[in-house]
């Protein structure tokens, strides 16, 4: 695949041709803007790079077409070497950005899951999936699945020259992982997987690992109340509210299952017993925390046994490892690496 750049002048040329009368219905600032008409503008708020890397990392990165025809690919990061001559496990990733916003190749997701790949010893398979309002859910969890069936047909093909990589991959362990909207995609795509798809032999979901995931209801959270957040935080509950407004079905509100999975009547749609190790990773300053600590309760009770493990970190707030280079941070975010290891060693 071509590499992904961004042309400065591209929305510049484009706002000239646009009508000046144009209604503003949606904005979350420096993010999103969408009019009336349909129309929808995001600023650049965060470099898109491409998928080169410092040699000194060990980690091989290359762009591959998932389907052409709704623009679905996917960035790929390899390890160098082998442990111990074993394959790796397969983590496929989807990223944060309230469904709305975010790609493959921002280049915080890229800086991010080439050193999680590197140190955690696996594949990384991180999904630049359709995102709303144009697409609005289920647009992003279709991608999923079908992110899951390409790679199950590729293995059944085998590996060749472009597809290299498979020779690398443990198929029988895979795991879902993504942070923010992407914690609620891999959660999602999981159920849809192990209750619709049956059998995915010869690949094998292992697990999911939810980071800071974005799950809402209409009654609000102590932490979504209360938690006071800094100045161009990276989530606050007025723009968790426009992102559910512009991300889910028309006409739908917060208690709608995929934003609430633990609402009355939505939990039919948790089908644990084909998931056999889900991880949360929460952040103590997050407005998420309650909702994340919600659902790790939610799924132990309906699973009639400890289900989900969570790890609560500390003095940080919502995608701090992507989005916070302060040391604290830098910190936690090795112990978010470390932990995603250790869950995908077992």
């Amino acid at each position: 695949m071509a590499a992904i750049t961004f042309d400065p002048n591209f929305n510049l040329q484009k706002n000239k041709e646009l009508p000046q009368h144009r209604v503003l219905v949606e904005e979350i600032e420096g993010l999103i803007k969408v009019y009336k008409d349909g129309h929808v503008e995001r600023p650049q708020v965060v470099p898109n790079v491409t998928c080169k890397l410092p040699l000194e990392l060990g980690v091989t990165s290359s762009d591959v077409i998932i389907d052409s025809f709704t623009n679905i690919w996917a960035r790929l990061y390899v390890p160098k070497k082998l442990c111990q001559g074993n394959k790796f496990p397969l983590l496929i990733y989807f990223h944060g950005g309230g469904f709305c916003v975010g790609s493959a190749s921002w280049i915080c997701y890229h800086e991010f899951l080439a050193k999680l790949a590197s140190i955690a010893n696996c594949v990384i398979m991180s999904v630049n999936y359709r995102l709303a309002p144009e697409n609005r859910l289920p647009a992003a969890y279709d991608d999923g699945v079908k992110t899951i069936l390409w790679i199950r047909q590729k293995v059944l093909i085998g590996a060749n020259a472009e597809y290299w990589w498979l020779n690398k991959v443990n198929f029988s362990s895979i795991f879902l992982a993504g942070d923010s909207s992407g914690g609620n995609i891999a959660h999602n795509v999981a159920i849809r997987v192990c209750s619709k798809l049956g059998d995915l032999k010869p690949i094998t979901l292992k697990g999911t690992i939810l980071i800071q995931p974005f799950f809402g209801g209409e009654s609000r959270t102590y932490s979504e109340k209360y938690m006071a957040q800094p100045p161009r935080s990276a989530l606050i509950l007025a723009s968790a509210d426009t992102y559910w407004r512009l991300a889910l079905p028309t006409g739908a509100n917060r208690d709608h299952p995929w934003c609430n999975p633990g609402d009355k009547g939505s939990i039919d749609l948790v089908d644990l017993r084909d998931i056999p190790a889900i991880l949360v990773c929460i952040s103590e300053l997050d407005i998420l925390k309650d909702r994340n600590l919600e659902f790790c309760a939610t799924l132990n009770r309906v699973g009639n046994k400890k289900v989900v493990e969570y790890m609560m970190f500390k003095g940080v707030g919502h995608a701090f490892q992507v989005l916070n280079k302060s040391q604290i941070a830098q910190a936690r975010t090795a112990d978010l690496i470390a932990q995603i290891k250790a869950f995908i060693s077992r």
